[in-house]
Formats: C-alpha cells, sequence, structure tokens
C-alpha cells in the first residue's frame, strides 16, 4: 500500500515582505559604451593611482582587445607572444571563439572579475564621468570604435569572439556620420 502524506496549506507569516527586484540596465545607465573622450579621461585617471601605470594599461588592453572582465583578470605572459609580430593569444570566455591579436604600442595576487571591474568603476569615479563605468563599456567602446573606423562587421565578430553575427551587429547601428563620404 503506497503511503501519501497529507498535506496543507499554509499562509505567509509575512505578507507585506517584498522580494527586491533589479532595475533593467537601460534604467541605470543611458548606455553601454564609452566614446574615445572618456576612454582617454578613464587612462588618465588612472594615471594617477598608486599603480597608475599597471591600471592604465589594464584598461587600455581591456579597450584595444575588446575584453571582458574575466578574460583581464586571466590573462597569463604565455598569451604574449613576443619576436618579431608580436600577438596576444586571446581566450574567451561565455564560449567564445579564441583569437590572435597583434599587439601594437607588484601585487602577489591575480586578479579576479570582479576586481578588475572595481577597479575600472573606481577609475571611472576618478575620471568624473557623469555615469558609473564597468569594465564591459571598455568591450563595447573596442566594438564601436572598429565599427566607426569602417572596419567589416565579420572581422569584429572575429576581433571580440562572437560565435553569433547578431552579437556583433549592434556595434554597425551608431554612428551615421560612418557614412559622412560614401557618396563624394
Amino acid at each position: 500500500m503506497l503511503m501519501v502524506p497529507k498535506l496543507r496549506l499554509v499562509e505567509p507569516s509575512n505578507i507585506y515582505r517584498k522580494v527586491p527586484t533589479r532595475r533593467p540596465n537601460a534604467e541605470m545607465r543611458t548606455r553601454e559604451y564609452l566614446t574615445p573622450n572618456e576612454v582617454e579621461k578613464l587612462i588618465a585617471a588612472a594615471k594617477l593611482a598608486r599603480h597608475g601605470q599597471r591600471d592604465a594599461t589594464l584598461i587600455l588592453v581591456a579597450l584595444r582587445h575588446g575584453l571582458r572582465a574575466v578574460e583581464i583578470a586571466d590573462l597569463e605572459w604565455s598569451q604574449v607572444e613576443w619576436g618579431r609580430n608580436p600577438a596576444l593569444h586571446v581566450r574567451r570566455a561565455k564560449s567564445g571563439k579564441p583569437a590572435v591579436h597583434p599587439i601594437r604600442g607588484e601585487r602577489g595576487g591575480p586578479f579576479t572579475a570582479d576586481a578588475v571591474n572595481r577597479l575600472v568603476k573606481t577609475i571611472g569615479a576618478r575620471a568624473k564621468l557623469p555615469f558609473r563605468v564597468h569594465a564591459h563599456m571598455l568591450r563595447h567602446a573596442c566594438g564601436y570604435a572598429l565599427a566607426n573606423a569602417g572596419h567589416d562587421t565579420r572581422l569584429i565578430q572575429d576581433w571580440l569572439g562572437h560565435r553569433a553575427i547578431q552579437h556583433t551587429a549592434r556595434y554597425t547601428e551608431l554612428s551615421p556620420t560612418r557614412f559622412k563620404e560614401v557618396w563624394r
């Protein structure tokens, strides 16, 4: 014989309790990327810190290579190829496509993605930008800068390590000034 427990309906003890909800990103920030001028302010502010050169380099590498915070935190010297054609071997997070990017141009513990985000937020506040800054904005700034410079969407897709083109297409929607010279 199968025993079935008797269940009874219980009323909640606190009917006024509300579950907190997170506001959408669009309400918290007016946009998800930084302009070249804002990136320069961010780098200048980074240079004022105790580890200014390291922090400014972190910002520049994140921007130039379109890296996520976790990808910055996981960078290792073994990913840097020196020699006649130096390159950065980018291991993408989130099942992204790995890529090899050309390179132009003291603490004992490793960075974590949270530490990178905190650092970029702190530098953003020091730069006195009129909105909160996070590390992923550098990745978006990279995509928009490449698109505004007229680079092919497929190239941007590979550079950022997107598997699907729809994740890259957002960067081509921004600047109408890109078309200024089309029929001249």
